[in-house]
């Protein structure tokens, strides 16, 4: 087994152990298949309405979300030009803001400090950096029209782990970003939330 894969391998096993937000619902799901040797792909959301009123302790099936998002780790134990290393990671986070926010001039750059900030605040080395920040408006017409206007905030981004020890930190970076989006406080250092996966 190569270095890459090993490195890997560690990183799927170590993203069963990370310490999860009681409000936060993370599942893996299908990888895409053609990008890499080595892919793994897991969805997070937060619930504006994380329980039920059955108080059973279960979570609310609505659509009403504060954010969500996914996380892909790809590697190839051949240097990849285009990457310029052996991993990516490439993320996509989305969360409703406020007419206010969204009419920001600057939120597309205060976006991006949130996703360079989350991979400070969590250790995750990383270079070649790329992405997008998207403000999306939409207005609704017709039977629809009684619907409010809603906006939404976009953040995608890639970039290469320069530390294959250190994968899981990326996830980590990923999961503050959505924290961080959905308005929810960091937790105090040393304290960890009970852990939900759906």
């Amino acid at each position: 087994m190569s270095m890459i894969s090993q490195y890997f391998d560690d990183f799927i096993h170590q993203i069963s152990l990370i310490p999860i937000r009681s409000e936060v619902i993370m599942e893996e799901v299908p990888p895409p298949s053609k990008l890499a040797p080595h892919a793994y792909a897991i969805t997070a959301e937060i619930p504006s309405r994380p329980f039920d009123d059955s108080g059973d302790g279960s979570f609310d099936d609505s659509d009403d979300y504060l954010a969500t998002g996914r996380f892909v780790l790809l590697a190839d134990p051949q240097y990849k030009e285009a990457w310029q290393g052996e991993f990516r990671a490439v993320t996509f986070v989305r969360a409703p803001i406020d007419d206010e926010m969204a009419a920001d001039p600057l939120l597309n750059d205060v976006g991006w400090s949130w996703l360079k900030d989350s991979l400070e605040s969590s250790e995750a080395h990383a270079i070649a950096m790329s992405g997008t920040v998207t403000r999306v408006a939409s207005k609704s017409f017709g039977q629809l029209a009684p619907q409010p206007d809603q906006s939404e905030i976009e953040i995608r981004g890639s970039w290469t782990p320069t530390d294959g020890s250190s994968l899981v930190n990326h996830a980590k970076a990923w999961l503050a970003l959505l924290e961080m989006v959905a308005g929810i406080v960091p937790l105090p250092d040393g304290v960890t939330a009970l852990t939900r996966r759906r």
